[in-house]
């Protein structure tokens, strides 16, 4: 059946239609040209009505949804970490930007930890080499919050082995973007912190965690909060820094102090490389498949 013959076979025309209809048959009188007489679905500022709220997150969770099955991705490897630790090639520059010794000492600690950058780099071209697919759709596609540094370099390692990689960036008060490695088709903006946390979580096989700052926190915390509680099936979640983790963050404490058990420490899985990360995340699933990665 032709395009045509299934708009004509249609009960109803599809909105797209009705919406072309306006456009090339719609007479310009103080009637029309009222914001009252726009199609409600065309009519944005309707939609960023404070009541349409609900519709809004409706809408923030079907797009990528829709985009992301259309796009056949079954589950994805989400990698979380800093936004600020700089890439290998570039800590020479970040060394000179710090002018007093407090700027200094932070600078060096972000350089410190830049070796993070490679390995989120480096587990992302393992994962992206694999191209494992079961019934149709694609595994373990990387995804990221679509920013720079570790995410870049998830983004960027998938990217540099010819795979699709996911960005999930959010709409904030300073400039920002997308980082360049992520794919064009699967990179997305959300206004709600909510939905785009739920997206990370919705196709999440496994889990890797930088060392990284409040946004880190939040995503880590959150995900080992909705497993501890049984909201979320467990899955392979890699605490990437153990140096790092235990610096900033005394779990022993958390147990000593009876507010978690001790149990609740075997969520997560202290890692330092990607090939560690990866075996384990295999090792889980019963996956056999380990790429030797290219320098």
């Amino acid at each position: 059946m032709t395009e045509e013959e299934k708009r004509l076979s249609r009960r109803f025309y599809k909105a797209e239609q009705e919406a072309g209809f306006v456009e090339k048959h719609e007479t310009r009188t103080a009637q029309t040209q009222s914001a009252s007489y726009k199609l409600a679905f065309r009519d944005t500022e309707f939609l960023l009505r404070e009541e349409l709220r609900p519709v809004r997150f409706q809408l923030e969770l079907l797009k990528t949804e829709m985009l992301l099955d259309e796009a056949g991705i079954g589950s994805t490897l989400v990698c979380y970490g800093s936004a600020r630790i700089p890439a290998p090639e570039k800590v020479e520059e970040r060394l000179a930007a710090a002018n007093t010794p407090e700027e200094k000492a932070i600078a060096e600690r972000l350089v410190a930890n830049a070796r993070y950058y490679d390995e989120a780099r480096k587990l992302a071209r393992i994962a992206s080499q694999c191209a494992i697919v079961e019934k149709g759709m694609r595994q373990f596609v990387i995804c990221s919050g679509g920013g720079p540094s570790i995410m870049e370099a998830a983004n960027r390692g998938a990217s540099e082995v010819g795979a699709e990689t996911i960005g999930l960036n959010i709409v904030l008060p300073h400039e920002q973007a997308p980082n360049p490695y992520v794919t064009p088709r699967l990179a997305f903006q959300f206004h709600y912190f909510a939905l785009r946390k739920m997206h990370f979580l919705l196709r999440a096989r496994a889990v890797a965690v930088f060392p990284g700052g409040f946004g880190t926190f939040d995503e880590f915390f959150e995900l080992l909060t909705l497993i501890q509680t049984g909201k979320m099936k467990p899955i392979p979640i890699l605490l990437f820094g153990a140096e790092f983790w235990n610096r900033v963050v005394n779990f022993e404490a958390l147990v000593e102090e009876g507010v978690v058990n001790r149990r609740d420490l075997e969520l997560f899985t202290p890692v330092e490389t990607a090939e560690d990360a990866w075996e384990h995340i295999t090792g889980y699933y019963g996956i056999d498949c380990f790429p030797k990665f290219a320098e």
